[in-house]
């Protein structure tokens, strides 16, 4: 880690967890900028190629989720989406915003989770703080090195975590939890942490900065024919359908079932402002039918002072 901790030693210390809701984005240290070829990146198999830059505690990237499952439902034929960490919180040598140290975070959360009707419990910040988002960004990249899907599922999981669980997630203890709940090797996940996970973590923030990342969620949509499309921070559905049609006019939606069997068979567990996105349901109705379910014992529920979120009953 000292080397990837030395890399946040030339950043303006500005603050990367004061994100604006209103702006739908989590600013990040301003890195700068080196030589690199951004043809490094993972070549496109699908017509779309989005390149999208988190970081696994970034609030505004969980509070896209329900837009991002919506687009892998609907566009998943022609979209490919490529995951890469950026490098949100390298460590706590900063103060602005408001912002200096852990527990100035929690309320800042709080608020965030209202803003996009997505459950966030800041309290992680008051009772077990994070002291760096770089542990679990390259414990993403060892996943990666072992399976796409299940390191997506990962991230997920260790976004839950963090977000509603009021865990760590740089401890070892939730790292492994989390890849055993994914299908991980823990111990493979465990070797590849502490090796090549880092190399590939580091290739991540020399991208970030060839592509000009300043903040999170960065979703760059690229075209087989070299066009780019830039959707920067928290955006409505509609935004990032367009960016698709526009470099790839052919792609075709695919329809898939709203029922609830349906929606929990290919995500495990959703908010209800996920159901809503993917159901079509207005929200009221969306809790209600999710809270009806729990009581018929097909879900249970997981509540947090900030909101709920459902998963099929074990």
């Amino acid at each position: 880690m000292n080397k990837l901790k030395n890399m946040s030693d030339n950043t303006i210390k500005n603050n990367p967890l004061l994100c604006n809701p209103e702006s739908g984005i989590c600013e990040m240290p301003d890195f700068s900028a080196e030589e690199f070829d951004a043809t490094e990146v993972v070549a496109k198999v699908n017509p779309v190629k989005v390149i999208y830059f988190t970081d696994p505690i970034c609030s505004t990237c969980w509070g896209i989720e329900p837009q991002l499952r919506k687009l892998k439902l609907e566009y998943g034929s022609s979209v490919e989406i490529e995951y890469r960490m950026g490098g949100l919180l390298p460590d706590w040598s900063y103060n602005s915003g408001g912002i200096s140290k852990p527990s100035d975070v929690a309320h800042h959360w709080d608020e965030v989770s209202t803003y996009y009707d997505m459950p966030i419990d800041g309290d992680v910040w008051l009772e077990d703080p994070l002291d760096s988002s770089y542990p679990p960004s390259i414990a993403f990249k060892a996943a990666q090195l072992q399976d796409h899907e299940k390191a997506i599922l990962f991230l997920r999981i260790i976004r839950e975590m963090v977000f509603m669980q009021k865990k760590n997630i740089t401890r070892w203890e939730h790292l492994a939890t989390a890849a055993k709940n994914s299908g991980l090797d823990i111990e493979q996940l465990k070797s590849d942490f502490e090796g090549p996970a880092k190399t590939a973590f580091e290739a991540d923030l020399k991208a970030a900065r060839a592509y000009g990342v300043r903040g999170f969620p960065s979703l760059f949509f690229e075209g087989n024919n070299g066009e780019r499309e830039f959707i920067y921070g928290a955006k409505p559905y509609t935004h990032y359908e367009m960016a698709v049609l526009k470099l790839y006019p052919d792609a075709i939606k695919t329809g898939y079932s709203k029922d609830w069997e349906a929606l929990f068979g290919k995500y495990i567990s959703l908010t209800a402002k996920e159901f809503t996105e993917l159901s079509g349901v207005k929200r009221n109705v969306a809790e209600q039918l999710l809270n009806d379910l729990v009581l018929k014992g097909n879900l249970e529920k997981l509540t947090t002072k900030n909101g709920c979120i459902w998963r099929l009953k074990a």
